[in-house]
């Protein structure tokens, strides 16, 4: 099988994992921007960060068979940073038409605050005005109130569901995100949000449509595999491979290609991979020899 990965932190992650991930058979993944564990104190590190995004993280995660897309926004957390934010605000329609952004996120609510609602705000008429996808972000407290109320704020704006990831789902809210006609997104992260035994049980009791799961991969004690570990597990507890297929590929896939910037023709292909390219005179190689896979004839 070949998973879609559309929530992970690659920045965070090791080329180990890279190879592990391709191993898995993950093929394609998103990278949200998002709070990198300290505030940022001016505007040029979130140049920089974005700029990594579309550029190194990009081609690193090439060099291993791993179709990389992103998004971009300012996190919730550092919304509440008036001053900054607004700068940074400014920035979206400098990243947000590069190759490879496939929506405004990871955007939303921390501890809900009104600076966080402006934030949010401003970013989900941007996007609605240039008919991008949004990926939200949900609290890690009083989830069920900060996605209730993300769902109220983007239908105030008359933003479409059909363009709204609603991330970090539980059980409490699954059924808000669904029957608003949102795509909800599970995060399959140890200890702290969902694991794969319960999201099965989402799966059997909920279905399949607009399910997606991801990894949410990053700086924590995290797992880059989860999305095929939890596909996996479902297929052991009876899921049918048809939904197992659109939780863990195709519902991403049909979520982030209404951006346009997904090759979908690729993905279906078998990735060929040439490790003697160069980003900015470097490489994912330190002396190994490179893998260059041979296209195969027709």
């Amino acid at each position: 099988m070949r998973f879609f990965d559309p929530h992970i932190h690659l920045t965070s992650r090791t080329t180990d994992d890279l190879q592990a991930m391709a191993a898995a058979g993950v093929r394609a993944i998103v990278e949200p921007a998002f709070w990198v564990g300290q505030p940022r104190t001016n505007v040029g590190s979130f140049v920089d960060y974005f700029s990594s995004l579309v550029g190194w993280e990009r081609f690193r995660a090439a060099q291993f068979g791993i179709q990389h897309h992103c998004a971009i926004g300012l996190n919730s957390k550092e919304a509440n940073n008036e001053g900054l934010a607004r700068e940074v605000l400014e920035l979206l329609p400098r990243f947000a038409f590069k190759e490879g952004v496939v929506a405004i996120g990871e955007i939303g609510y921390d501890e809900i605050t009104p600076a966080e609602e402006r934030a949010y705000e401003h970013q989900l008429a941007f996007a609605k005005e240039h008919d991008m996808v949004v990926m939200v972000h949900s609290p890690h407290r009083d989830k069920k109130r900060g996605i209730v109320r993300s769902l109220e704020v983007a239908a105030n704006l008359g933003f479409p569901m059909r363009k709204l990831v609603i991330d970090h789902n539980n059980e409490e809210t699954v059924r808000s995100v669904l029957d608003a006609g949102a795509w909800a997104a599970f995060t399959i992260y140890p200890h702290t949000k969902m694991g794969s035994e319960r999201m099965v049980e989402i799966v059997k009791r909920h279905g399949s449509d607009r399910v997606i799961v991801d990894s949410s991969a990053d700086w924590g004690v995290s797992d880059p595999l989860s999305v095929p570990r939890t596909a996996a597990l479902m297929l052991e507890r009876g899921i049918p491979e048809a939904d197992v297929v659109k939780t863990t590929w195709q519902n991403a896939l049909d979520a982030y290609a209404q951006s346009g910037q997904i090759d979908v023709e690729a993905l279906l292909r078998e990735p060929e991979v040439d490790q003697t390219q160069l980003y900015a005179d470097n490489s994912v190689l330190r002396g190994q020899e490179p893998r260059v896979d041979v296209p195969t004839p027709n």
